[in-house]
């Protein structure tokens, strides 16, 4: 294969085939991945004249090696340019330390655990559906990248990883086996260690390709003698891992405690307050699952009450959250200091105002449009589009908080 940019391909690669079959009488590859270009934020071409250049090395030592790598990754899509931002690679840090911190905490309860603790995976039917939902994400991710990297789909590689490690494991999984992990009951704890400990170790796998530093180091701490991953062998498919009703229960569940969520996110509603949540549900089976798992939805939500029925009247003054065929209501009243909140989003909202005709200012000046350079109108109409959309949230939540006032 040959890695090479979209603009030499005549100049270059072309004459490469050629020179080959003429002097050699073979074809020199049989594939060409034509890689992007990468640009600055604002498009332009990168010159040590023009002073846009990033220097990797200094990149590098500032954000990591390992988060340069995925950024690039990230944006490397076949046919596209990469406006490389520091503010990207920085963002990818993020996800460097996500993995870092959900680590240290699987190490606190697998790090002396014998080999054997994985053998629950071999039946996973016999699971709680938390630990079959994550093993049968974990093979379908497999089986995403496995395909995208035959198919050099590098940026897909990237995203698979990052929506399923960040989205799914950390936010979701983790979160969710913790009681089980500190439970002194040794079927639920082992169980819990087992499944956490292979699909941690299937996601270092996974990522080492594109972040061969960081995986290699939390691989070497994980419990029982192993080879060094770089010589360990890539993930298989897990056919028997699949389990489609398993993903269905889970995103009903994950749904509803989103929908919770949002409501008190939304209201304003103090983390640590209590409050109540109420679920129609005309779904029996649905109904049934959601059920089942009240105390787990409870605990992730922090509700002092739960009600599921297929028919349900809407409290007063709750809010209201659609979940596909499912209605979620949240009485607030009691935990929102309507007058209170609204006077502080007053205030926010003069500062953006402020702000905003600042920026109105720059751009509707024909002046400055005129003299000014590309990148810095483009900084100005960047700094608008984000006071814009603060400013949206900002009468959207007044509209809420004066509806219930």
């Amino acid at each position: 294969m040959l890695i090479t940019s979209f603009d030499i391909l005549f100049f270059w690669v072309a004459r490469m085939m050629m020179m080959g079959l003429h002097f050699m009488d073979e074809v020199p590859f049989r594939d060409v991945y034509l890689h992007a270009l990468v640009r600055d934020k604002y498009g332009k071409k990168m010159s040590k004249s023009t002073g846009n250049v990033l220097d990797p090395l200094v990149v590098m030592k500032e954000y990591g090696t390992d988060a340069m790598r995925f950024t690039l990754t990230a944006f490397a899509a076949q046919g596209r340019e990469i406006r490389l931002d520091e503010d990207r690679i920085e963002g990818y840090r993020h996800f460097v330390n996500k993995i870092w911190n959900a680590a240290r905490f699987a190490l606190m309860h697998v790090a002396d655990c014998p080999e054997s603790v994985k053998d629950v995976v071999a039946n996973p039917g016999a699971l709680p559906l938390v630990h079959q939902w994550i093993l049968s994400r974990t093979a379908t991710v497999i089986d995403e990248v496995r395909l995208a990297l035959d198919e050099y789909r590098f940026n897909d590689v990237a995203s698979a990883n990052y929506q399923f490690i960040w989205r799914e494991f950390c936010d979701w999984y983790v979160e969710w086996i913790k009681a089980d992990l500190f439970s002194a009951d040794p079927v639920a704890k082992g169980q819990a260690q087992g499944v956490l400990l292979v699909v941690l170790e299937t996601i270092l796998k996974l990522l080492h390709p594109i972040m061969p530093f960081v995986t290699e180091e939390i691989w070497s701490v994980l419990p029982g003698e192993r080879p060094m991953l770089v010589t360990s062998p890539f993930p298989e498919r897990q056919q028997k891992w699949i389990s489609p009703a398993a993903v269905e229960q889970m995103e009903l569940l994950m749904g509803v405690i989103t929908g919770i969520r949002n409501i008190r996110s939304e209201a304003e509603v103090h983390p640590s307050a209590k409050i109540e949540a109420y679920i129609v549900c005309r779904d029996e089976v649905k109904s049934a699952c959601i059920s089942r798992f009240a105390q787990a939805i409870s605990d992730m939500t922090k509700l002092s009450a739960f009600v599921v029925a297929a028919e349900l009247e809407k409290p007063a003054d709750a809010a209201t959250y659609i979940y596909n065929d499912i209605e979620i209501f949240v009485p607030l009243k009691g935990l929102v200091d309507v007058d209170g909140e609204l006077a502080k989003l007053a205030r926010e909202r003069q500062k953006v105002e402020a702000k905003l005709a600042q920026v109105n200012g720059k751009l509707t000046n024909a002046q400055f449009l005129a003299n000014a350079k590309p990148e810095v109108v483009a900084k100005e109409q960047e700094k608008k589009a984000v006071l814009d959309a603060t400013m949206a949230k900002i009468l959207e939540a007044e509209a809420r908080l004066k509806q219930r006032a």
